[in-house]
């Protein structure tokens, strides 16, 4: 796993500046110019999961599709599309939060979830858990359980996992910063 976790890091690039003065963005692209180390990421959460009772796996816009899809594939459950406002074609539910720059809302279609489905909430980043909380709320606004949630990376400084314990403990991130 440490070795996993270094070349991880090593993928990762800053972005000062991004998407606005005073912020550094924290850039994934990179990873995916490597394919065995997306497999490797993949495997090693398929690992970790796989004896969880996780009924489908929640994917926020838009990296967090990213990893999301493959790690349902490979769990063989479903995958949930949780998008930003206006971008879902059948009937939504939203929810509006806080970003550590801005104010957003996201949405879910209304019937993804199944009452009582346990769900991994997986991103690519967390922050102040603005979106992760979010997409929490839309989980239980549709009767499911909120599993956990995954992560890339952890900017641990703004204590945004703090945000997510009252929602479940099961919190992991690759890389924290």
């Amino acid at each position: 796993m440490e070795a996993l976790i270094k070349q991880i890091e090593s993928e990762i690039r800053d972005v000062p500046d991004f998407p606005k003065e005073g912020i550094i963005f924290k850039d994934i692209t990179p990873l995916f110019k490597n394919p065995k180390l997306i497999k490797e990421m993949v495997a090693y959460l398929k690992m970790q999961y796989k004896d969880a009772p996780i009924d489908a796996i929640a994917g926020i816009e838009s990296r967090g599709f990213l990893l999301g899809v493959p790690l349902a594939l490979a769990l063989n459950v479903p995958f949930i599309l949780i998008r930003k406002k206006g971008k879902l074609p059948c009937k939504t539910i939203a929810h509006s939060y806080q970003l550590e720059y801005g104010e957003a809302t996201i949405e879910v279609h209304e019937d993804a979830i199944e009452p009582g489905q346990n769900v991994l909430i997986h991103d690519d980043l967390i922050a102040t858990g603005g979106s992760a909380s979010a997409a929490a709320e839309l989980i239980k606004k549709l009767k499911g359980n909120v599993y956990g949630f995954n992560f890339l990376i952890e900017l641990s400084f703004l204590n945004g996992e703090e945000n997510l314990r009252d929602y479940s403990k099961n919190i992991t991130s690759f890389v924290t910063y």
